[in-house]
C-alpha cells in the first residue's frame, strides 16, 4: 500500500511555491486537539474498480475540511462509507477516538454523523417541522407522542439557523436555499457533530451562498466539524481550514489553510494527467454541414447564454463538473425544459418553442442520464420500449392505443441489429436485461426514426467495461452514418476521442477544445479555472 501513496503531496505540490491564498477575516481558527474523525487505510472495490485505495484522513471538531478531486476520484465513496451506505473492504474508521463499524445510515446518525447530499432527502409535502422531527417523536406517559418537545427543539434550532419562514410551510414551497436550511436543521435536531455537505452551493445564488457560508462558519465556531465537498475552488479558499485532495482512489495532497490557493489545488487535482488513449474511436470521414445550432440559450442560472454548433458526422463532447449545467443544456435542446431566451435552429430552420414530442418529430433524440426512470418502461419488453417513439410518417399504430405486434417486433429486430443487441432479447422484459443492453434499447428506439441529432447524457453510467466498449464503437458509427452526436459525460476520459469538446462551468461554455488539446488535464483545468466574472455573476 505504501507504494500506492508515493505521489502523495503534503503541504506542497510539485511546481514551486504559488502565492498564498487570502484567509477569510471572519473565519476562526479550527479547534486543536485529537481528531473527531480519523480514517485509516480505508479501501473499497466495486468489481474491477478500486474506488478507494487505502485512504487516510483526519477531521477535528470545529474544522471545515474540504474534500476535492475530479469526478470518480473517490470522494463520494468515502462519504457513503461514513453515511453507512457502503461497507469498506478494509481499513478502519475511528470516531471520537474509538473504532466504529457503520453498517447503515441509522448507526451513522446515532454516532453524530449527518450527510447532506446535493439532492436533499426531504419529504416534499411535509412541513419544515415535520421534516426536522422525522423519527424523533417519543411516547409520553400515556402513550401519546410528545410533539411539544419536538416543536420546542425545532424552534430552537430554527433560531440558531436564523430561519425566518413559517415552520408549518411545506418543503416543496420553499426555495432551494431554504431547503438547505431545513436539511441542516434536521442534522442539528439529531445532535450532529460531523456534517458532510455535498456540493451545497450548486443551485444557490451568490446571496444565498453567502447566507450558507455564514451558517457554516457559525456551526464551526460551535465545535461542529464540517466536511465540505465542492468543485468550486474559490469557496474552498474562502471557507475551509484544510483540504484533502483525491485522485484515482488515493489521497494525493493534505493542505493546510495557508496552502489553499487555486493553482496548488488544481495541480493536485489534475496531477499532470497526460492524454490517454481515446475511448470514442476517431472519425473516418470529414464532418458534414451544421445540423444543429443554438445561440444565447438561457434558463435561470443553470444555463446562461450558451451558443454551440453541431455538424452531421460529428461527435461533440460536453464536459463539466457537478452543477455545470450539462444535463440542463441537454434538456433545453430536447425541449424537456423551456428556454427563457435564445434560439435553436435545425438544418438552418429556426425552431419555435417546443417540447419532447416536437423534438422527436423533427429528428432530435435524447438518451437521458437516468435511463431506468426517464427512458424505459422496465416491466415491458425491449420491443415495446423501442417502439415508444416515432417521427412523423413512421407511426405503426393501427388505432390508438393498439399497436401492430408483428410490425413492432419486426422494427425492434431491425433496431436491435443496428445497436448490436441480440434479436432474441427484443421479447425480454427490459428489467431482465443488463445495463448495457438496456442502454442499447434506448438507442434502438431513436434509430427507428428519421433521427438527425442524438444527445447522449452519461451514456455508459452503470455499464460494464465490455458494454462500454461496444457503446463507444456505436457512437462513432452513428456519426459516420450521418448523425450529429452530442456526448455528455462526467468521465472525461470518455470524451478524449470526440471531434470537439466544450467545457461548461456555472452554466456557461468556458472553453472549446479540438485536436491534440483534448486531454483530461485541459478539460479539468478549464472546468476548475472559472473566470472571476462567472464566479460573482
Amino acid at each position: 500500500m505504501a507504494d500506492d501513496r508515493d505521489d502523495r503531496v503534503v503541504g506542497n505540490v510539485a511546481g514551486g511555491e504559488p502565492e498564498q491564498a487570502r484567509p477569510s477575516a471572519a473565519l476562526p481558527p479550527a479547534a486543536e486537539g485529537p481528531p473527531l474523525l480519523e480514517v485509516v487505510g480505508l479501501a473499497k472495490t466495486f468489481g474491477s474498480v478500486h474506488a478507494l485505495k487505502g485512504v487516510d484522513i483526519k477531521v477535528r471538531a470545529g474544522e471545515i475540511h474540504a474534500l476535492l478531486g475530479a469526478n470518480g476520484a473517490g470522494k463520494s465513496t468515502l462519504i457513503r462509507a461514513l453515511a453507512g451506505g457502503v461497507r469498506p473492504d478494509s481499513g478502519e474508521i475511528l470516531f471520537d477516538g474509538s473504532p466504529v463499524v457503520i453498517r447503515n445510515p441509522l448507526q451513522s446518525s446515532d454516532l453524530g454523523i449527518s450527510v447532506l447530499h446535493q439532492e436533499l432527502s426531504l419529504v416534499p409535502k411535509f412541513s419544515t417541522l415535520q421534516n426536522m422531527g422525522l423519527g424523533l417523536l417519543r411516547r409520553g406517559r400515556f402513550g401519546f407522542a410528545d410533539t411539544r418537545a419536538v416543536r420546542r427543539h425545532a424552534t430552537a434550532v430554527a433560531q440558531q439557523l436564523e430561519i425566518k419562514f413559517d415552520l408549518r410551510r411545506p418543503v416543496n414551497e420553499l426555495s432551494v436555499a431554504e431547503q438547505w436550511l431545513v436539511a441542516l436543521g434536521t442534522a442539528l435536531m439529531r445532535r450532529a457533530r460531523l456534517i458532510c455537505l455535498d456540493e451545497p452551493t450548486a443551485s444557490l445564488s451568490a446571496r444565498e451562498t453567502e447566507v450558507l457560508f455564514k451558517i457554516v462558519e457559525q456551526l464551526s465556531a460551535q465545535g461542529i466539524a464540517i466536511i465540505y465537498v465542492s468543485h468550486r475552488l474559490e469557496e474552498v479558499e474562502r471557507l475551509c481550514h484544510r483540504a484533502t485532495v483525491f485522485r484515482d482512489g488515493l489521497v494525493v495532497a493534505d493542505l493546510d489553510r495557508h496552502e489553499l490557493n487555486r493553482e496548488r489545488l488544481i495541480a493536485a487535482i489534475t496531477g499532470g494527467i497526460a492524454g490517454a488513449v481515446a475511448v470514442v474511436a476517431a472519425r473516418t470521414s470529414p464532418p458534414g454541414p451544421v445540423v444543429l445550432e443554438a445561440s444565447g440559450l438561457t434558463r435561470s442560472s443553470v444555463v446562461r447564454d450558451v451558443s454551440l454548433t453541431l455538424h452531421s458526422r460529428e461527435v461533440l463532447g460536453i464536459a463539466g463538473l457537478v452543477g455545470a449545467g450539462r444535463s440542463e443544456l441537454a434538456r433545453l435542446l430536447f425541449g424537456a425544459d423551456r428556454r427563457e431566451a435564445g434560439e435553436i435552429r435545425l438544418d438552418g430552420k429556426l425552431l419555435p418553442a417546443y417540447g419532447p414530442a416536437e423534438a422527436s418529430k423533427w429528428g432530435i433524440g435524447l438518451v437521458p442520464e437516468e435511463r431506468r426512470s426517464q427512458g424505459l418502461v422496465m416491466p415491458k419488453s425491449a420491443a415495446f420500449n423501442m417502439n415508444l417513439t416515432f417521427t412523423a410518417g413512421q407511426r405503426i399504430w393501427r388505432k390508438a392505443p393498439l399497436i401492430s405486434g408483428a410490425r413492432a417486433r419486426a422494427r425492434a429486430v431491425e433496431a436491435a441489429a443496428s445497436v448490436e443487441l441480440q434479436a432474441a432479447r427484443v421479447t425480454s422484459p427490459v428489467r431482465e436485461l443488463s445495463g448495457g443492453n438496456q442502454q442499447k434499447v434506448v438507442l434502438g428506439r431513436w434509430l427507428l426514426g428519421d433521427i438527425k441529432v442524438l444527445i447522449m447524457d452519461e451514456p455508459t453510467r452503470g455499464i460494464d467495461v465490455g458494454s462500454r466498449a461496444a457503446l463507444h464503437r456505436l457512437i462513432r458509427q452513428f456519426a459516420n452514418d450521418g448523425l450529429g452526436v452530442i456526448v455528455i459525460s462526467s468521465d472525461f476520459e470518455e470524451l478524449l476521442g470526440c471531434d470537439r469538446v466544450l467545457v461548461m462551468a456555472r452554466g456557461q461554455i468556458v472553453e472549446e477544445l479540438t485536436g491534440p488539446a483534448i486531454t483530461e488535464e485541459r478539460m479539468l483545468r478549464a472546468a476548475y479555472e472559472t473566470p472571476s466574472d462567472l464566479v460573482h455573476a
